[in-house]
């Protein structure tokens, strides 16, 4: 071969070489960049989730203090029905409704009943217990509604 046909091969194999080079390296540029695409798209994806995440734990959060707030209500509640019952059925408290007087039996031959002979107010021992059972109902009934109307109010919205 003579020197300038050399020259030609050799200028054209490194045209040709430059020419892949280029070719390859665009190649994969172009899958560089779809990637780098594609990385945000998912890093955009993560922080949604996140964030999502994030407001369903504050969610869950406000919904146990709501939760142990509207318990601890209900306890009292209770805890001050049953007190009270404690110290009615004691003698400490009295209950205080509309209720009539209940006539004493007369003794054979005894004068005429005068109101001083009438026994005192008051209710008969199973109407007594269902007053408080009645009492313990409707203050866990308003303290749940309380608590849904709560739950309503934060959560629903």
């Amino acid at each position: 071969m003579s020197g300038l046909t050399w020259k030609m091969a050799a200028g054209a194999t490194l045209m040709l070489g430059l020419v892949v080079l280029g070719s390859s390296l665009n190649h994969y540029r172009k899958l560089n960049d779809a990637a780098q695409r594609e990385i945000t798209t998912l890093k955009s994806e993560l922080d949604n989730a996140y964030a999502a995440l994030q407001t369903q734990q504050a969610l869950q959060n406000k919904l146990r203090e709501l939760d142990a707030r509207y318990t601890g209500e209900l306890a009292d509640a209770k805890t001050t029905i049953e007190s009270l019952e404690r110290d009615v059925l004691a003698g400490k408290r009295r209950l205080q409704l509309n209720a009539a007087c209940v006539q004493r039996p007369m003794p054979a031959g005894a004068a005429a009943a005068g109101v001083a002979d009438d026994g005192s107010p008051r209710l008969n021992d199973a109407a007594q217990r269902d007053y408080f059972t009645l009492r313990e109902r409707i203050d866990a009934a308003t303290i749940q509604i309380k608590g849904l109307q709560e739950y309503i109010r934060t959560q629903c919205r």
